[in-house]
């Protein structure tokens, strides 16, 4: 990581996390297994995403991989290695709990960009589709992979693929298992940009940071409004809309916009 960013421990070097400005990097770091998931990466990410949603120094959470890949998934080597698994119902438990990480992903009150290089497949697509936005380089690709495992799927890539890209391309995708690529990603609303490989951590940390000077408030309200509008009618929605709106324009950063707009500058939100 470079000078400027200040570190924030993780507790593991599989998972790096350095706040540049006011976003917060979050790298998976197993670029020899093409960071796929382990047990000491999801502790680390189901402790850390809640810290960096009480930060008040994060506006925006940028997610990627090192290597040249997003994430594998999980470690099905590492986890040949490790032997038989552990009873179902302990199994269960344990799958409840690492659910945990899309869900933060989802709910946190700071939007997050996720950087997309090489695969993103299985457990690591579906991180992927719990972010808010989604940036690709042009030789990224993506698959459900669930079904060439005999699986049926986790950490809630059903439930966000069939948000995305509707109920019948969802199916297709699962069924099939086939590979995305990075056009056809957008092409479908998987992924909001294509950018050249080389321009990709570039381009991702320019968008995290653009989005990061906005409004924190705001920006927790808008993701609020978005999230609930998936799963509530047009009238619970409109209500909940009008109490933020009022809330909003009660704020410090709202003073402050009316005040740049006026003087012809940039607003300096702080998040009051």
């Amino acid at each position: 990581m470079a000078e400027s960013i200040r570190s924030i421990e993780t507790g593991t070097d599989t998972l790096l996390c350095g706040l540049d400005g006011r976003v917060a990097r979050v790298t998976l770091n197993r670029p020899e297994a093409r960071n796929a998931l382990t047990l000491d990466m999801k502790r680390a990410l189901v402790e850390l995403l809640p810290r960096l949603g009480e930060d008040p120094d994060v506006g925006c959470v940028l997610l990627s991989g090192a290597g040249g890949a997003f994430c594998a998934g999980g470690d099905t080597k590492m986890m040949a290695r490790e032997g038989s698994p552990p009873s179902p119902e302990e199994r269960k438990r344990q799958l409840r709990w690492e659910h945990a990480i899309p869900l933060a992903l989802h709910t946190l009150p700071r939007p997050v960009v996720a950087a997309l290089a090489g695969p993103a497949a299985g457990a690591g697509f579906s991180l992927a589709l719990a972010c808010d936005l989604r940036i690709a380089g042009a030789s990224a690709f993506f698959t459900t992979a669930y079904a060439r495992l005999g699986l049926s799927g986790d950490y809630g890539g059903s439930w966000f693929l069939t948000q995305l890209v509707g109920p019948a391309r969802a199916r297709e995708l699962f069924f099939t298992a086939d590979r995305i690529s990075s056009a056809d990603g957008e092409r479908m609303g998987i992924v909001n940009r294509v950018v050249p490989d080389d321009a990709l951590d570039d381009e991702a940390f320019a968008w995290a940071q653009r989005i990061a000077a906005g409004p924190p408030l705001a920006l927790d309200w808008m993701k609020q409004n978005l999230n609930r509008a998936l799963g509530k009618d047009l009238a619970t929605c409109l209500d909940a809309e009008a109490e933020r709106m009022v809330d909003g324009a009660m704020t410090d950063d709202y003073r402050e916009a009316v005040s740049a707009f006026q003087e012809k500058r940039s607003p300096r939100f702080r998040g009051s």
